[in-house]
């Protein structure tokens, strides 16, 4: 298969109704994270006790809010990197529908599916080996995966956690994407995602540390 082959049948697959999509992508995420956060507040000590006398109410709240908050904090990211991409790509002197971006950013969250049922499996098949703060700050292939947590501080938790296997795929797969999008070879899709969303994403990352109290 040649290049230009290759790159009309992966913009092939930017043809789907987007609305039901990002549906699914968020009831896939909602379904996830319910089962995971319930494994997490059964391993807390004494967990049947607290739930009785209401002492677990509070995580309950929070989590329940986390679950409503899932669709805005996707739509928001969806469009922030799709916007980022866009810019770049008319940065660099490139016209690229914020549509087709779109679809490609939506495809591409796929990845991240992955990690979050990663984590769940690991909770379910290794239930006795984890603290609370293990189980929640878990997160697979990650460079935090590979040290002990309890030695990291809090405001290098979150840019551990970022820095994973996962994180390089999807990076790969927007880069192929552009590519596809644009047909005009590796280099443009590599120099649009590596300054419209590499050097923004380190930036947040730095950022975040630096800003953390």
């Amino acid at each position: 298969m040649n290049t230009q082959s290759f790159f009309e049948r992966i913009e092939s697959q930017l043809d789907f109704n987007r609305k039901i999509f990002f549906l699914v992508l968020t009831i896939f995420y909602v379904a996830i994270r319910y089962i995971t956060n319930d494994l997490i507040l059964q391993n807390i000590p004494g967990f049947e006790s607290l739930e009785e006398d209401g002492s677990l109410t509070y995580f309950h709240i929070f989590n329940t809010l986390n679950y409503l908050w899932t669709p805005f904090s996707l739509l928001w990211k969806f469009l922030l990197t799709t916007f980022l991409l866009w810019m770049g790509s008319f940065a660099w002197g490139y016209k690229i529908s914020f549509g087709r971006i779109w679809s490609l950013v939506l495809l591409a969250e796929v990845i991240f599916i992955m990690p979050e049922l990663l984590k769940l499996l690991a909770l379910i098949i290794f239930p006795e080996n984890w603290s609370v703060a293990e189980m929640r700050d878990f997160y697979p292939l990650s460079i935090l995966s590979l040290m002990d947590y309890t030695q990291v501080p809090k405001a290098y938790i979150y840019p551990l956690q970022a820095l994973n296997l996962f994180e390089l795929v999807y990076i790969l797969s927007l880069a192929v994407g552009i590519a596809s999008i644009l047909k005009k070879g590796w280099k443009a899709g590599i120099l649009i995602v590596s300054t419209a969303y590499i050097l923004i994403f380190l930036g947040w990352l730095v950022f975040y540390i630096l800003a953390y109290r």
